[in-house]
């Protein structure tokens, strides 16, 4: 398994490699028994048993931190066993395929022949063993690359590559609470907090009776979605039934919205606070809905006493649902369940609150009380796989 950006960690690397290798480590111990080790940037995880490593590849491919992985064959250090293998594993492999090339890293230097040498002993195998069947070389854009890597004890050799997770190794850059509604955003956004190296806690609001309990389940399935790339997932819930009804009574109707925002980006910070958080991650992106204006997005931050990071403020719904679909969200964020914030939808939301106005309203009730009250009755627990 090939590392990403973590290669340019310096002096640092030592303690990203030790996150990452844990990481691997936990995803692979309910499968059985696999030797994991770093050596020259690159991650080997070692199994006497071959079925084994076919259960790992779909689980170290959701490890962040690895930008590619390969089914590479051990051989000892010399060119027969190589091209023995060559022969017997790899050659097949290449049936049918338009073109290849051999490519061959020599980080022992005493190794008899040079890298090109490597490469012509290597493709010349192929094209005999093949004959007719052999792919074309190619050497400037191949379709298939047939790696030989001679390293300080054994020599490895693999074709093709599988893509990674890429980012950051889970739990390298702080803990962050994700607003997790019931849509197809937040889900995607914690994801993407979580492939910058971030712990991923949940927090979800809740309007029942509005709300169904399936509705609350379906956000749970969403939380346990994330698991396959966190592992678990500390899961809050917070009721708001009696805070809304209150809203919506004393408040004009246009500023629901943006209130109900604020008390729960209020209440979001106690919860970060409670669970050690460094920051609030929601799923906005700017425009998208009238509570994602520059202007709605304002006065929300205005009661934050923690950074809120906003992963998808840029992108488009079409570039949010592919990753969604990525990511196995979809078809559950799709499921027809209410959640809290389109409950009491106003009819005309306010597009361009000023906080002078939206302070104005809140001094209708007392929110401070209505706010306790909801985080006096919070609901915690994990979610796993």
């Amino acid at each position: 398994m090939k590392y990403g950006e973590l290669i340019l960690k310096g002096a640092n690397k030592s303690y990203f490699d030790a996150i990452l290798l844990k990481q691997i480590r936990r995803k692979l111990k309910p499968l059985g028994e696999f030797r994991v080790f770093t050596s020259q940037s690159t991650v080997f995880v070692e199994s006497e048993d071959d079925a084994l490593l076919d259960l790992a590849l779909p689980e170290l491919q959701r490890v962040f931190g690895v930008v590619s992985l390969s089914i590479a064959y051990r051989v000892e250090k010399n060119l027969d066993a190589i091209l023995d293998t060559v022969r017997e594993k790899i050659a097949p492999l290449l049936i049918g395929a338009e073109s290849f090339k051999a490519d061959a890293r020599r980080s022992d230097k005493k190794f008899a022949l040079k890298s090109p040498e490597i490469c012509r002993e290597v493709g010349a195998c192929i094209l005999r063993t093949l004959g007719k069947a052999a792919p074309k070389v190619d050497v400037h854009n191949p379709r298939e690359v047939v790696w030989v890597e001679i390293r300080e004890d054994f020599a490895y050799v693999h074709a093709g590559k599988l893509p990674g997770a890429g980012g950051m190794p889970y739990g390298t850059s702080g803990r962050a609470l994700l607003l997790l509604s019931g849509g197809i955003d937040s889900p995607v956004a914690g994801y993407r907090m979580a492939k910058r190296g971030a712990f991923i806690d949940a927090l979800h609001f809740e309007s029942f009776p509005y709300t169904s309990e399936r509705a609350k389940e379906k956000v749970v399935d969403l939380a346990r979605k994330l698991c396959a790339y966190t592992d678990t997932v500390n899961f809050a819930c917070i009721r708001l039934t009696e805070l809304q009804l209150a809203l919506q009574e004393a408040c004009r109707e246009e500023y629901f919205t943006i209130l109900l925002r604020r008390s729960m980006m209020r209440l979001a910070c106690r919860v970060a606070e409670r669970q050690k958080c460094g920051a609030i991650v929601t799923g906005e992106s700017l425009g998208q809905v009238a509570s994602q204006t520059m202007d709605a997005l304002r006065c929300t931050d205005a009661v934050a006493n923690l950074p809120v990071y906003r992963p998808l403020i840029g992108m488009d719904k079409e570039e949010i649902v592919r990753t969604s679909r990525e990511i196995d969200c979809f078809e559950t964020s799709i499921l027809p369940f209410e959640d809290c914030c389109t409950v009491f939808t106003p009819r005309h939301p306010k597009l361009n609150p000023t906080l002078e106005e939206v302070l104005e309203e809140e001094s209708k009730l007392n929110l401070k009380e209505l706010e306790d009250k909801a985080f006096s009755e919070i609901e915690f627990f994990r979610v796993n796989r």
